[in-house]
């Protein structure tokens, strides 16, 4: 079974969400359209401002940053409304879309508690130059007007690797797939691996006390999980560091 793991979710990066827009075709909309909450990005960084024991200087607060993208819960909300069954569960266990069974209820996205998923209010790839059109990646489809889409885990990747280990006849090595943001990430923040193998780094990191998930009380069960930073606000020590 595929999991992610966020180390250090204050070490945020803008790079994740261009890579993961041009790794899989998302459109760019514009502010206007993004204001009117119709953005297309499959990743975003939330931002949290915070003070030391909520009694710092407001004027001066620190930030914290967490990328959220799909969690690809095990017991996805999305999947029990969905009339025409077009979001769901993969072999691996990743929670996939169909695109063209999508008839664009947006029962799915009322009912992710994340809001991660994206509805597609116009044919944008319509409009784009042909130079556009050349860059966009052969492997993902290009979605059109009236669909839902979201995070992937970067199927395409997946699939990829697992084929070329079918044809030369073994298994899939810990660390072999990435996922795009995974790539571009100079933090080395994102792990992804399976967690059937005990061995992969993915499954050791969700043996650490620092793991949990988002919004885990509602027992959605969310592959992603996150690593909580370290830190220590002490002012002695830090006078003496």
């Amino acid at each position: 079974m595929l999991e992610l793991d966020v180390a250090s979710p204050s070490v945020g990066c803008l790079k994740l969400g261009g890579t993961c827009q041009a790794e899989n075709n998302i459109q760019v909309v514009g502010k206007d359209q993004v204001s009117r909450g119709r953005e297309m990005s499959w990743l975003r960084l939330d931002r949290y401002f915070v003070t030391e024991g909520g009694d710092g200087d407001v004027n001066e607060p620190q930030i914290a940053l967490q990328p959220v993208a799909c969690v690809h819960c095990e017991n996805a909300p999305c999947e029990s409304v969905c009339p025409v069954a077009a979001t769901v569960h993969s072999p691996d266990g990743t929670n996939q879309m169909i695109y063209n069974r999508c008839i664009g209820t947006r029962y799915c996205a009322n009912n992710c508690p994340y809001k991660v998923r994206r509805f597609n209010f116009y044919n944008w790839t319509k409009t784009l130059p042909v130079e556009i059109h050349m860059q966009q990646n052969p492997n993902v489809t290009v979605r059109s007007r009236g669909v839902m889409e979201k995070c992937s885990y970067c199927v395409q990747r997946i699939r990829e690797v697992q084929q070329r280990a079918g044809l030369e006849e073994r298994t899939i090595q810990d660390g072999e797939i990435l996922t795009a943001c995974q790539q571009a990430c100079p933090a080395e923040a994102i792990t992804f691996g399976d967690m059937n193998d005990p061995t992969s780094k993915v499954a050791r990191m969700k043996q650490d006390d620092r793991r949990y998930e988002m919004l885990a009380y509602l027992n959605v069960k969310p592959r992603s999980s996150y690593l909580a930073r370290l830190s220590n606000p002490n002012p002695a020590l830090q006078n003496n560091a």
